[in-house]
């Protein structure tokens, strides 16, 4: 039952490409096979929850360089058993970027990827490569917030838009930054 929201946003979800379908189907299926999906102890993968956090006007986005992974990416991280991914998102900003003041964009999915988490040694030893099936949300925080991050981020800053690509070639990134130029669209267009 707990896995019930997750798999109707999932179904709500539209997919824009044809990868991000086959990325939809895989992650319904890897929830319909495993009840313990939101467990980081699950060791070939588990859910994960994200936020694209982007100013007011849509110009900018905050990016982390994640310690582990040693890439700029969104915020994100584990769900450790909440169910509520959209919750599981904003709670990670409030730890990775010290904002408070944050505000989901919209309840629905924004993004969805699933990425390798390569093997690597943490205080509790030898922690093997699995998947994270990455639940991505719009949020919007103030851009003149005082920044401060957590030992899991290696630094933290707000990017224009168009300098994404200056930072990072993550493709789901990448593929973000193409997601909000069209948003920004749609919104101006009801405006």
């Amino acid at each position: 039952m707990h896995r019930q929201m997750l798999l109707r946003l999932l179904e709500e979800y539209q997919p824009t490409n044809d990868d991000e379908q086959r990325i939809r189907e895989v992650m319904i299926q890897f929830i319909h096979e495993h009840h313990d999906c939101f467990m980081r102890e699950l060791q070939v993968g588990h859910i994960t929850a994200s936020a694209w956090v982007l100013n007011a006007t849509l110009s900018k986005v905050l990016l982390i360089q994640h310690r582990k992974l040693n890439k700029w990416v969104q915020i994100g991280g584990h769900c450790d058993g909440d169910n509520d991914v959209l919750r599981v998102a904003l709670r990670e900003v409030v730890e990775e970027s010290g904002i408070f003041d944050i505000v989901p964009f919209s309840p629905e999915i924004f993004d969805i990827d699933i990425y390798t988490v390569p093997e690597c040694r943490t205080a509790e030893g030898l922690e093997p490569a699995h998947l994270h099936y990455d639940v991505r949300f719009i949020v919007i925080a103030d851009d003149t917030f005082p920044l401060s991050h957590n030992s899991e981020v290696r630094d933290i800053q707000w990017v224009a838009l168009e300098d994404v690509s200056k930072l990072t070639q993550e493709q789901s990134v990448l593929r973000m930054v193409a997601k909000t130029y069209h948003a920004k669209r749609h919104v101006h267009l009801r405006c």
